[in-house]
């Protein structure tokens, strides 16, 4: 039920076939002004390939029936931080036939220049380096001053190699180069930026870079894969690759250093011509791709999903003769895991064990989250079997992995076995997620007494609960109607610091939706302490339904969702129409539906097709699947009136309910649906689908007098 949250991220449906919604009226009984009609295409759409741009046709009619944007569009929170696009798109190569192709990197690593010779004075300038390292900033320029020998090159670049704080390196470089002593050349430049880089200080190795073209000083391999590395380290995709084309264009050529950099700056952005086209210029110029490289492809490869791409990388290494090392192996199954192919990702991994090579704690986390979300639970724990017995190792990211693994399928003795496994651990007593993973577990469920005794297991040993421990919690004591508990849990959490988050205000609400009376108003007081808004607008569409019109609760609806986490505005949309119905407000149920329609929150609510009609409800609560489907026939009755054409068939899509633990809303719409003598009946094909034809579909609209809505 969409009502009930876990600790698992709340889910959007959407319209997998591309569809845009069947017609959605406005609320029941509402002024005609506020009647919403959104008309949609039938044919299914091709999505274009990577390459083309392609342009929307426009749809006046859309646009005459949609009110202005700034009412129905929400902003999204918290704000992603955007990459910056890149600057300009890199220029193909053109290669003569009958000429050599032009080289386009430098094959062996820049030599680097030996810091310094032997130096007798080396002791005392070490002894000095150490007094500039321990000594406050503030101090720094007296401590300077007090420098052993006279600060010749030699002396200078030996100190500023030995400075470890890149504050601190920038001080001594400027005071080197106010003492005028001798010309600053480009190594003196390469070690300052080296050691800015560490502190991610691009401004500092930009402006060293603009100082050293305005003063003639050449910028090397080394300087140009310092700015770039650094750029890319700071995400500053854009400044990387404007440095890089910059050294193009000096005729410097980068080496395999700095190439490998650029090719993981394209690929974090998702570049993959790009990419493919600076891979490919590499290697016509004679480049043999490292392991690291490979590693890079394979992440942007994985990163979309592509599983051919994938492919393409594994068969490169072997045509090249490049032995896969832990770090690519570790990068194409998570990869692989991305794309949504656990069997291969098994097969690899099996690979890289017989090469000799054995996993780490990464490895292990990353096929254990593929197996967990391929619901594969036997080839899990018989991995976590070959863990124990090889002695491979484990951390707590890789044990509450396999926790979290056992909650999303139900493993209940399995869990347990894992968490007395850790408590007799040496290194990986459980912590605070272990315990919310075996929360979540015992509280969906519904395991009461294990789930509290859980709880002050925690206080014993110094385990402090988190928001989503509280959150799986309360939700369990609320299933239970243990309220009492609930408000004790919820008091005792918020004064431990536990900041109630959108998660646990809506797993509270979902509590008040199947709740009457003094418990009601008990676990309203909760919410309150978290979301007084939340609470005074419950009363406003229930207590003051009739004093409240609809322009105003729309208002105060959309300040409401604005102030709540992107994947939170459902489930709250969805337990607010739950209360209203459980509480007689039908027609504000229908408004609440309505208008969390046009703000989006219901993508893929209705599929049209020429062959048939469907109502998507699986993400919606039973309440709120009992409103979507009562507005839907009351609008095919409207049509069936107009004698407009129907398609063959009619379907309810109420989602199977795969987890051990979910109820589904397959029952509930059953028996809604009985209730209204609705046509309807479920699919022996397809798990969690009701069908009806166009015939019992229009017969049983027209022989009901009133509408659908109204004795519901």
């Amino acid at each position: 039920m969409a009502t009930n949250l876990s600790i698992s991220p709340y889910h959007h449906s959407s319209d997998t076939n591309g569809h845009r919604p069947l017609a959605f009226t406005a609320p029941l009984q509402l002024h005609a002004k506020r009647r919403f009609t959104v008309s949609c295409n039938s044919a299914k759409r091709v999505p274009p390939p990577p390459s083309a741009v392609a342009q929307e046709p426009k749809n006046p009619s859309l646009a005459e029936q949609l009110k202005p944007l700034s009412t129905t569009i929400l902003s999204d929170q918290p704000n992603n931080t955007h990459q910056q696009p890149l600057l300009s798109k890199p220029k193909s190569t053109w290669v003569n036939p009958t000429r050599p192709k032009p080289s386009v990197l430098s094959l062996q690593r820049h030599k680097r220049s030996s810091s310094y010779s032997y130096n007798p004075q080396i002791k005392d300038l070490r002894q000095f380096a150490k007094k500039l390292n321990d000594c406050e900033e503030s101090e720094f320029l007296a401590v300077v001053e007090g420098i052993p020998h006279s600060p010749t090159k030699e002396n200078a670049l030996l100190v500023l190699n030995s400075i470890k704080s890149w504050q601190k390196a920038l001080l001594f470089f400027n005071w080197v180069k106010s003492q005028d002593l001798f010309p600053m050349e480009t190594i003196f430049y390469n070690v300052t930026m080296k050691c800015l880089r560490f502190g991610r200080q691009f401004q500092h190795i930009e402006d060293l870079a603009f100082e050293m073209i305005d003063k003639g000083i050449d910028l090397d391999n080394i300087t140009y894969s310092t700015i770039i590395t650094c750029a890319k380290r700071c995400n500053l995709f854009d400044k990387a690759v404007e440095w890089f084309e910059r050294m193009y264009k000096t005729g410097l050529m980068p080496d395999e250093v700095t190439y490998s950099a650029v090719l993981d700056v394209y690929a974090k952005l998702g570049k993959v011509e790009e990419v493919m086209s600076l891979y490919e210029r590499g290697r016509a110029s004679g480049w043999k791709p490292d392991p690291i490289a490979f590693s890079v492809l394979g992440k942007m490869f994985g990163e979309a999903g592509d599983y051919d791409g994938i492919r393409y990388v594994l068969q490169e290494m072997k045509s090249l003769g490049v032995q896969p090392n832990l770090v690519v192996y570790n990068t194409l199954l998570e990869a692989m895991g991305k794309a949504g192919k656990p069997g291969l990702a098994r097969s690899l991994f099996e690979e890289m064990v017989e090469s000799g090579i054995a996993p780490n704690e990464k490895t292990l986390t990353a096929l254990i989250k593929i197996y967990g979300r391929a619901r594969w639970a036997r080839d899990a724990l018989q991995l976590w079997e070959r863990m124990r017995s090889n002695g491979w190792p484990v951390d707590f990211i890789l044990y509450n992995t396999l926790l979290s693994m056992c909650a999303d399928i139900g493993l209940v003795e399995e869990a347990e076995r894992l968490f007395e496994d850790m408590k007799g651990s040496k290194k990986c007593k459980p912590d605070s997620w272990s315990y919310t993973a075996m929360l979540n577990i015992y509280g969906s469920g519904g395991n009461v007494d294990k789930a509290m005794d859980l709880f002050k297991e925690m206080s014993v040993v110094g385990v402090n609960l988190n928001v989503m421990g509280c959150t799986c919690l309360i939700q369990c004591l609320g299933r239970a109607k243990k309220i009492d508990d609930l408000v004790n849990v919820f008091e005792t959490s918020v004064g431990a610091g536990v900041k109630p988050d959108d998660r646990l205000c809506g797993c509270l609400l979902s509590v008040v939706s199947y709740c009457e009376g003094e418990d009601a108003d008990k676990v309203l007081s909760c919410l309150d302490q978290a979301n007084p808004k939340l609470v005074a607008f419950i009363k406003m569409v229930t207590v003051n339904e009739s004093t409240t019109n609809f322009d105003i609760v729309k208002e105060e609806f959309k300040n409401i969702l604005s102030n709540t986490a992107v994947e939170a505005r459902r489930p709250f949309c969805n337990c607010l129409i739950d209360i209203c119905r459980n509480r007689n407000h039908h027609e504000r149920a229908h408004e609440l539906l309505y208008l969390g329609t046009i703000y989006g929150l219901y993508p893929g609510l209705h599929t049209k097709t020429e062959e048939e009609w469907r109502l998507n409800v699986r993400s919606l609560s039973i309440g709120a699947a009992h409103t979507a489907f009562e507005e839907w026939m009351s609008s095919l009755a409207k049509i069936v009136q107009r004698q407009e054409t129907l398609p063959a068939l009619f379907s309810a899509n109420t989602g199977a309910g795969t987890h051990k633990f979910s109820q589904g809303l397959g029952t509930a719409f059953a028996s809604h649906v009985e209730k209204l003598a609705a046509p309807f009946r479920e699919s022996e094909d397809k798990a969690g689908f009701f069908i009806a034809t166009r015939e019992e579909l229009v017969s049983w609209l027209q022989s009901r007098a009133a509408p659908v809505g109204a004795t519901a």
